[in-house]
């Protein structure tokens, strides 16, 4: 008896943490803890540039898809979604279904390295996410690349503070977080960068969801407030 009560309950166990998991991937939908590395190298803060239109910078001369939305750097490498708090990284790997609106929609002309799919693609258009995460994604993300005229979303200052620490100062991960709370008090609007920070332990993640439009030194427009 003892012997088909263990047969049953071991099945039964591994029933409980498959479905636990299977639970935790669609609940826990977001970026992941940083700690990969993605192949690109950026030893310097990088010159970035507005993407005009869009709340959203992109690096024209970094070798690689690269972006600054809401606070934090994005990466489209290996048909993946990267998304770090600091120029170099480390990286965190986002779930297709987290990326902001504001970063799917960004021109394929901005793309420096795009990969083969998008070939043929209209460069003034946003790449096809639809067509290429399928039926699902697009179900879950309707109307994502529906843009509401007369609405203009600011984009976050640039955290030119990192500027000063390129190549054998850049700061190990546990120090980036102490440095940014120092130098950058722009809070993220997107839930997902909300969650990131949270994670981190991010001052005032999450407390001021409207936060301010506030770059180095509580100065509006950060580095490039010109542009």
């Amino acid at each position: 008896m003892k012997k088909m009560r263990l047969v049953l309950f071991v099945p039964l166990m591994l029933l409980i943490i498959a479905t636990s998991a299977s639970a935790g991937v669609s609940v826990s939908i977001g970026i992941g803890v940083p700690n990969l590395s993605i192949g690109i190298n950026v030893p310097a803060y990088p010159q970035l540039a507005p993407v005009p239109g869009y709340p959203v910078y992109y690096a024209p001369q970094v070798n690689g898809n690269f972006f600054f939305y809401d606070g934090m750097y994005w990466v489209y490498q290996n048909d993946n979604w990267y998304a770090s708090t600091w120029y170099n990284g480390p990286w965190g790997l986002v779930d297709p279904l987290a990326v902001p609106v504001p970063i799917l929609r960004v021109p394929v002309s901005y793309y420096r390295v795009p990969p083969p799919y998008f070939r043929g693609w209209a460069r003034n258009a946003p790449p096809r996410w639809d067509q290429h995460w399928g039926h699902d994604w697009s179900q879950q993300r309707h109307g994502w690349n529906q843009r509401q005229p007369g609405h203009a979303q600011a984009a976050a200052p640039l955290p030119a503070y990192q500027r000063q620490y390129a190549r054998d100062r850049y700061p190990q991960a546990e120090q980036q977080h102490v440095i940014r709370n120092q130098q950058y008090k722009y809070q993220p609007h997107e839930p997902v960068v909300r969650q990131h920070y949270q994670r981190q332990g991010g001052q005032g993640a999450g407390e001021h969801g409207q936060g301010g439009q506030h770059g180095e030194h509580g100065q509006p427009g950060g580095e490039h407030g010109h542009h």
